[in-house]
């Protein structure tokens, strides 16, 4: 109900465990700065994904998880799903500023929630991509929450098209004025701000060598072609620096259908996503 704020609630759903939502992460209480946590019903010291949803910057929902809750439980995971402000509303780095705070928070609450704060996982789709890529490259912003980068063992951007946004706005610009198409009122330049602010919330920006950036894994729609560069171009900075990551490009999807069936028992992505998730748990055992 518009003007009020939800009350944080625990539910026993047979295929989730225990789920508790509404949480908030930062004061005064509001509706874009709350967070869901689901836990399986039995363990301790669990492994935690961090998800952070897409919708350009200007709407999605923590509510529009899908599959993914049920799998990484099921899988002895927690999972936190993450609501963040949007533009125009704030700029751009309160939205970097929001995320990072619910990481700090996941970082100093989640043992309350039988999760283990030293192992965190950080994933998000389209504009949660982007978000996700840059605290796992830029640790400013969650070592201000006081979280170590040491914490975070694996970064899943999911299909984005800005981990580097001048980039995407030169490519944008051409095909629009090749198309002889009009400018978008609220475009990538309107929500990043200018080509500082844009070099400043891209990823590929950061990454540099011995910087103990966390392994990716960077899955995008084979056929989209922005994603698949930004992948790619995403992938090249972080090789070239020595950082372990590895592309995994869906065949026979689109951007909305990759994020959906994550989580569903024979989807390709998702085997690519938890093979991940267990091959960094091993190494850091």
């Amino acid at each position: 109900m518009k003007g009020k704020i939800a009350v944080a609630c625990v539910f026993l759903l047979p295929a989730l465990g225990q789920v508790e939502r509404n949480i908030p992460y930062a004061e005064p209480k509001n509706e874009r700065q709350l967070l869901d946590v689901y836990k399986p019903e039995a363990g301790s010291n669990l492994p935690v994904v961090v998800w952070v949803h897409g919708g350009g910057w200007m709407r999605g929902s923590k509510d529009e998880m899908n599959h993914k809750p049920a799998a990484f439980t099921e899988k002895g995971f927690v999972f936190v799903a993450v609501n963040y402000r949007f533009v125009p509303q704030v700029r751009m780095g309160e939205i970097v500023r929001d995320v990072a705070k619910a990481v700090g928070w996941v970082q100093g609450n989640i043992s309350r929630h039988r999760g283990d704060p030293r192992r965190i996982f950080l994933m998000g789709h389209s504009a949660g991509a982007q978000l996700a890529a840059l605290l796992c490259t830029d640790s400013r912003y969650i070592e201000a929450e006081g979280v170590p980068r040491s914490v975070i063992k694996g970064c899943v951007p999911v299909d984005g098209d800005t981990y580097d946004v001048p980039l995407q706005v030169a490519t944008a610009t051409a095909r629009r004025l090749s198309l002889k198409q009009p400018p978008p009122k609220m475009g990538h330049p309107e929500k990043f701000g200018n080509l500082e602010e844009q070099r400043e919330y891209s990823a590929v920006s950061h990454v540099a060598r011995n910087r103990g950036i966390a392994p990716f894994l960077i899955l995008h729609v084979a056929d989209h072609t922005d994603t698949s560069a930004q992948a790619y171009r995403l992938w090249a900075a972080l090789d070239q620096a020595g950082v372990a990551a590895r592309l995994f490009g869906a065949e026979e999807s689109d951007h909305v259908k990759l994020d959906r069936d994550l989580g569903l028992a024979g989807d390709p992505a998702t085997k690519a996503l938890l093979e991940f998730t267990d091959q960094q748990l091993r190494r850091r055992q």
